[in-house]
């Protein structure tokens, strides 16, 4: 059986930075709450018209296939993972397929979140390991600026946000140690909707608390409305207290349970990437499994939270800044929206 490895890596952030500061123009905050809060200090945000969720991802993947010395014509299957498509149909992988002139390969869209491209290496990792293909172009692409409210009554939610893109290609090695090593997949929807986005969607609606019952109607009608847009119930919701109280559960358990799947301990790592939702988050993670800062990377700083990118921007920042590597044990690790947790283990 083959190992998956990562041939290349490449990312990709928009030009526009907007500081904390630059929010303050928007709504009520500061600085100092953000960064007392979040850790953020600036996020980027896309061209508005000019650029979209598969335009970044473009980008990221033509940098990650030039490094992994592959063109878009070898790539034998896509994996995507956004929560801010292009379109709410079809997913972005076809539009990525198309825009990069592939051939007609397969293209699987992934709806994890914020654990959305470990899920999405884990999913490539089988299909290497049973050799079904060979390229596996694994994407996460964010363009959160988009559907954000930048005013006073989301600030919890729309300050941590940030858009960007990543991009690995996976391909077969029989390296003896080298590739992926484990990863390790967990949900548990007991608390989905503490963080989530409800609309636009298929469900009546009359189990939110908030909400007011949909007028009687026997067909259509119920997906999205004006009253849900004006009132706000149309906007992305968080109990940030809740999500950080499972996080910093979630995050070092599954941590702990690729490391033991492979008869290694904490010392063993050389680079933690967390997901990066929140800089308090990772410290706190990084303290509790007794890491220094040489072993933990974070851009949350530079880039707000983008989501399912946040892993792969991280990951080739890190590489690209001679952090990572040949031999190294790099451990990634993700929680958000679901909730679902994630964990990959890879020696580089």
């Amino acid at each position: 059986m083959y190992r998956s490895t990562i041939a290349g890596i490449g990312f990709y952030v928009p030009e526009n930075v907007y500081t904390n500061s630059d929010l303050t123009r928007f709504m009520e905050t500061s600085d100092e709450w953000i960064r007392e809060r979040t850790g953020i200090q600036e996020r980027r945000f896309a061209d508005r018209y000019g650029e979209t969720t598969t335009t970044m991802a473009i980008k990221a993947a033509e940098a990650a296939l030039e490094r992994a010395g592959t063109t878009a014509q070898d790539i034998d299957f896509i994996i995507f993972a956004t929560l801010t498509p292009d379109y709410y149909f079809p997913g972005c992988g076809v539009l990525l397929q198309r825009e990069m002139g592939m051939r007609e390969i397969g293209a699987l869209d992934v709806r994890n979140q914020c654990s959305g491209f470990v899920y999405a290496l884990s999913v490539a990792d089988q299909f290497i390991k049973t050799g079904m293909y060979k390229n596996i172009l694994v994407v996460g692409s964010e363009k959160h600026s988009f559907a954000m409210d930048f005013a006073t009554r989301s600030r919890n939610v729309s300050v941590i946000f940030g858009d960007g893109a990543g991009a690995a290609v996976l391909q077969p090695t029989e390296e003896p140690g080298k590739g992926i090593l484990s990863t390790h997949l967990h949900s548990d929807g007991a608390d989905a909707e503490l963080l989530a986005m409800y609309y636009p969607g298929a469900h009546a609606n009359k189990w939110l608390s908030d909400a007011k019952p949909f007028p009687e109607q026997e067909l259509g009608g119920l997906f999205l409305t004006a009253e849900q847009l004006e009132s706000g119930a149309a906007l992305p919701y968080m109990d940030g207290p809740a999500v950080f109280k499972k996080a910093v559960v979630k995050f070092p358990e599954v941590i702990k349970e690729a490391l033991a799947a492979n008869g290694l301990s904490e010392k063993d790592i050389d680079m933690l990437i967390p997901h990066q939702a929140n800089l308090r988050i990772s410290q706190y993670v990084q303290k509790l499994l007794g890491l220094s800062d040489s072993q933990v990377f974070n851009n949350i700083q530079k880039y707000g939270n983008t989501t399912a990118a946040s892993i792969p921007i991280a990951l080739s920042e890190a590489w690209e800044s001679g952090k990572i590597k040949s031999g190294d044990l790099i451990c990634l690790a993700a929680f958000g929206s679901g909730f679902t947790w994630a964990s990959a283990l890879i020696r580089w």
